[in-house]
C-alpha cells in the first residue's frame, strides 16, 4: 500500500519531489523516483509484501524501457507468477509488484483482467521509441484505491490524493462548482468529480492509455448477472456452502502478507464472520479494533458487542474509547487526512489510527450489506418496486428554478426513490446552499439525474439493481474513499474481503430469496437477524462460526457517533467560526443567509447534525487543505 504520483509530457523534477513529500503518510518506509525527458514518475512505499529493497518502485522491464509505480495489493499474484513462471519468466523479488510488471510484458492492456485485489497502477512505456511513449493509469475494480489526475498546460499529472496534485503549486486551488454541487446533495463528491477544479478521479474498473494521439478511456470489468452459472437454481443448502468456500477463499487471499494483520470488529454479523474465518485459518489469535465513546456521549456505543465477540472468537482485542478531547486533539489530522470534505469518516479515522499502533494491515467487513442486502433501504426499496421501473414525468421541473434542459434519460423513479433514502441536503437545497457564484456555474440535477452513471444494472431484478446502484455511490465516492484516506492517514492498509469481483459476482448470481427473507418488506431498527431476514446467506454461512444467541438478540444498527452533542459543545466555537457570516462570504462557496439558518435551526433542535457538520468540515477542508499554502 502506497502512494504514487508522476506528471507524463512535461516532466518536473521539483514538482514530483513535492508531490511524493505530500504523499509520505501513505509511504513512510521507502521512496523513489523515475525521469526521462517524457515522464517523471514516483511512489512513496508502505512495505507489505516483500519489505525488503526487492519491492522498491519504480520497478523496471525490458532494460528499463518499461517502468511502473503502484499502490495496492494482487492477492493472486502467487497464482499468477506460477503462471509466468511456466512460460520461462525469471523472478528476482517475492514481490506482488513484480508479477504485476511482468503480466503487463506479457499481457499487455489486457493483464488487468487477471489481477484480483485493489490497486492503483501507472505504467510507462517507451518500447515504441522516442515520440511513441505512452502512460497507462489503472484502477481497481469498486474504486478501493484512488487514483486522480489533472491535465495542465498539455501535461498530465497523476496522484493518489489531492494535496499531492495541490503541492505541485501548478494546479489552480479553486473549489469545482460541480464537486461542490454533488457534495452537499449526496455527502460526498460523486466521481469522476472532485472538489478541486479540472481534477478528476479515474473510474473505478477503467484504465486510460495516454499517448501522442491524446487519451483512451477503456473499461475493463463491469458487473453482471448470473455469472456463476447454474448457481441460481442449485438448493439454497448447497449456495451456502459454495457461499461459504468463496468467503473463506477471499479472506485467505487477503491475509496474504509479510506484516502483522488484523481486523476491525464492530459486533455485526459482517466484521465477526471476517474475523471469525482469519482466525480459522491462523489457529491463533488475531489482533481486533473497536471504537466506542465515553459514558454520557449522545450515540449507542457497541464496543461492548465487540468485546464479548472478541471474546467468544478468543481474539487478542483492543477497545479504543474516544473522548472529545480525543475529537478535539485529532480534529486538524483528520480534516488533512480526509483529502475531500465528506459528512462521515471519523469513526474510520479512530479505528485505524488505533489499529495502525499494533499492525499495518486491518480487514474491514465493508461490502457484506451492499453485496447480501443488509442496508434498511434495501427492504423499502424491496416494498415499492415488484418489477423494473420505467421512466416517468419529470416531477421537479415545475418545482425548481434553473435546471437541466435536456436530461439524459428522463427521471427515473426507481432512482428518484433510491436517492431519497440516503442522502445529505438533497437537490434543490444543495442548488439553493451554492453561492450565486457556484450556482451560476451547474444546473439543477435530480437525484435521478446524479444517480445515472451509477446505475449500470438499470435492466436486473430490482434489488440486484439497487444492490449496484449502491456500490457504485454511497460505497465507493463516500464509505470506500473515507477508509482510504482515513486509514492511509496512520499509514495503514484496510482490505475488504468482500468486496472482491469473484464475490460479487456470485452475489449478483444468487436469487433474491437467497440474500433477504421472503417476507422482509420494512425493516424495524429493533429487530433482530434471525427477525429481519436480512443478508441470510450471510448469516446462514456465519452460523457455523458464532453463537446461535448473537442472530437472535443483535438488532441490527449503524455505527453511530455523538456529533450533535460534539457540535453543541467542545465544537461550538469552530461551528460558530466557520459557519459565521464573515468566514461563510469569505469563503465564496455557501449562500450566506441559508448558512446562518442551517446554524440556528440546528441548535434550535429543528435540523440533523450532518447539515452543520458538512458545511463546518467543508470550511476546515477549504482552511487546512485547499489553501493550506498560500
Amino acid at each position: 500500500m502506497c502512494g504514487i504520483a508522476g506528471m507524463f509530457r512535461k516532466p518536473n523534477q521539483q514538482a514530483l519531489g513535492a508531490m511524493l513529500e505530500a504523499l509520505a503518510h501513505r509511504g513512510p518506509d521507502d521512496r523513489g523516483s523515475f525521469i526521462d525527458n517524457r515522464v517523471a514518475i514516483g511512489q512513496t512505499r508502505l512495505s507489505i509484501i516483500d519489505t525488503t529493497s526487492g519491492g522498491h518502485q519504480p520497478m523496471a522491464a525490458n532494460k528499463g524501457m518499461i517502468q511502473l509505480v503502484y499502490n495496492g495489493e494482487v492477492y493472486n499474484y502467487r497464482e499468477q507468477r506460477k503462471l509466468l513462471e511456466s512460460k520461462g519468466y525469471k523472478f528476482e523479488t517475492e514481490s506482488d509488484t513484480e508479477v504485476v510488471l511482468n503480466l503487463y510484458v506479457e499481457y499487455g492492456d489486457a493483464f488487468l483482467s487477471r489481477l484480483r485485489g485493489i490497486f492503483a497502477i501507472a505504467i510507462y512505456d517507451k518500447r515504441n521509441g522516442d515520440g511513441n511513449e505512452r502512460l497507462l493509469l489503472a484502477r481497481d475494480h469498486f474504486g478501493i484505491k484512488p487514483l486522480l489526475y489533472v491535465e495542465i498546460n498539455g501535461a498530465l499529472f497523476f496522484a493518489s490524493e489531492l494535496k499531492s496534485l495541490l503541492a505541485t503549486e501548478l494546479v489552480p486551488r479553486e473549489v469545482d462548482s460541480e464537486g461542490l454541487r454533488l457534495l452537499l446533495n449526496m455527502g460526498s463528491v460523486y466521481q469522476p468529480s472532485t472538489l478541486v477544479k479540472n481534477v478528476r478521479a479515474l473510474p473505478s474498473a477503467h484504465y486510460m492509455v495516454i499517448d501522442k494521439s491524446g487519451s483512451t478511456l477503456k473499461r475493463y470489468w463491469e458487473y453482471g448477472v448470473n455469472r456463476v452459472v447454474g448457481l441460481r437454481e442449485l438448493p439454497y443448502e448447497q449456495q451456502v456452502e459454495k457461499f461459504r468456500d468463496a468467503l473463506i477463499e477471499s479472506v485467505k487471499l487477503q491475509m496474504v502478507a509479510d506484516v502483522p494483520v488484523g481486523a476491525f470488529l464492530s459486533g455485526g454479523v459482517d466484521s465477526s464472520l471476517i474475523v471469525a474465518l482469519m482466525a480459522k485459518e491462523t489457529g491463533g489469535h488475531v489482533k481486533t479494533f473497536s471504537v466506542g465513546f465515553e459514558d454520557g456521549a449522545g450515540a449507542p456505543d457497541e464496543t461492548l458487542e465487540a468485546a464479548a465477540m472478541a471474546d467468544h472468537l478468543q481474539t487478542d482485542h483492543t477497545r479504543v474509547i474516544v473522548t472529545a478531547a480525543d475529537m478535539m486533539s485529532h480534529l486538524d489530522r483528520f480534516i488533512h487526512g480526509l483529502d475531500q470534505p465528506s459528512v462521515d469518516g471519523l469513526n474510520s479515522y479512530f479505528v485505524a489510527h488505533a489499529a495502525s499502533q499494533s499492525v499495518t494491515v486491518s480487514l474491514s467487513g465493508t461490502g457484506g450489506d451492499e453485496l447480501f442486502l443488509g442496508y434498511p433501504w434495501f427492504a423499502h426499496m424491496n416494498r415499492d418496486f415488484g418489477a423494473v421501473p420505467q421512466p416517468v414525468s419529470p416531477w421537479w421541473k415545475s418545482l425548481f428554478g434553473r435546471r437541466s434542459t435536456t436530461p439524459s434519460d428522463g427521471i427515473d423513479k426507481f432512482r428518484e426513490a433510491f436517492g431519497g433514502l440516503y442522502h445529505c441536503f438533497g437537490p434543490k437545497m444543495a442548488y439553493d446552499l451554492m453561492s450565486s457564484e457556484h450556482r451560476a456555474k451547474v444546473t439543477f440535477r435530480s437525484f435521478s439525474e446524479d444517480l445515472s452513471g451509477a446505475d449500470e444494472m438499470r435492466n436486473a431484478e430490482p434489488l440486484d439493481r439497487a444492490s449496484v446502484l449502491c456500490l457504485n455511490g454511497y460505497t465507493r465516492n463516500q464509505l470506500l474513499r473515507d477508509i482510504d484516506t482515513c486509514a492511509m492517514a496512520s499509514s495503514l492498509e484496510v482490505r475488504v474481503p468482500f468486496l472482491d469481483h469473484v464475490l460479487a459476482d456470485f452475489a449478483l448470481s444468487l436469487p433474491l430469496s437467497s440474500k433477504m427473507a421472503v417476507n422482509t418488506r420494512t425493516l424495524d431498527p429493533g429487530a433482530s437477524y434471525s427477525e429481519s431476514g436480512v443478508k441470510k446467506i450471510l448469516c446462514d454461512v456465519a452460523r457455523g462460526y458464532l453463537p446461535e444467541t448473537f442472530f437472535n438478540q443483535r438488532s441490527k444498527r449503524g455505527f453511530a457517533l455523538p456529533y450533535a452533542d460534539w457540535l453543541r459543545g467542545p465544537l461550538a466555537e469552530i461551528m460558530h467560526d466557520t459557519l459565521s457570516r464573515e468566514s461563510v462570504i469569505r469563503a465564496g462557496m455557501f449562500n450566506p443567509d441559508m448558512v446562518q439558518k442551517i446554524h440556528s435551526d440546528f441548535l434550535n433542535g429543528h435540523r440533523p447534525w450532518s447539515h452543520p457538520w458538512l458545511l463546518m468540515v467543508t470550511e476546515l477542508w477549504r482552511r487546512k487543505v485547499l489553501t493550506a499554502a498560500l
